[in-house]
């Protein structure tokens, strides 16, 4: 039987299986920070998430992070590491290119005493000129806004 092919819904980044609904299992939403991204590259989970994850103590925990089709793994330390990636965070924000500013979703996939795998969308902070709101003078403004 042949399968009914899936319509193109026009925005590349929804038919490359770059954005997609969240699917009900735990997640969490931030902002990048300078702290995250160049030349620092610390990347700390916020409270939220850290109740989900195994409190690892002094050992790291297996972390992969799934963006797209790519997969990148690094480890995640627990109390004792701050609840933090390590360094091949790094690697994560050059190959995506991520900017302060760019909005992260974590939606954690898969969770054990060895292993975390957290699929990540990446919101980009740049707006188009024409989302920005304009400011009296009629140029558009650098405060972010919020839609929707």
């Amino acid at each position: 039987m042949k399968q009914p092919e899936i319509e193109s819904s026009g925005i590349p980044e929804i038919d490359n299986g770059e954005y997609w609904p969240l699917s009900g299992k735990p997640y969490v939403d931030l902002i990048l920070t300078k702290t995250g991204v160049k030349p620092i590259y610390s990347m700390y989970l916020p409270k939220k998430m850290t109740s989900e994850l195994p409190s690892a103590g002094a050992r790291a925990v297996s972390a992969v992070l799934t963006c797209g089709q790519k997969k990148w793994d690094m480890f995640y330390g627990g109390v004792k590491s701050g609840h933090k990636f390590s360094i091949e965070w790094r690697k994560f924000v050059d190959d995506n290119n991520l900017k302060e500013g760019d909005g992260l979703v974590f939606e954690l996939l898969e969770c054990s005493a060895r292993k975390i795998h957290f699929r990540v969308q990446i919101l980009r902070g740049d707006f188009p000129a024409e989302l920005k709101p304009e400011d009296e003078e009629g140029a558009n403004s650098d405060n972010p806004i919020l839609l929707g």
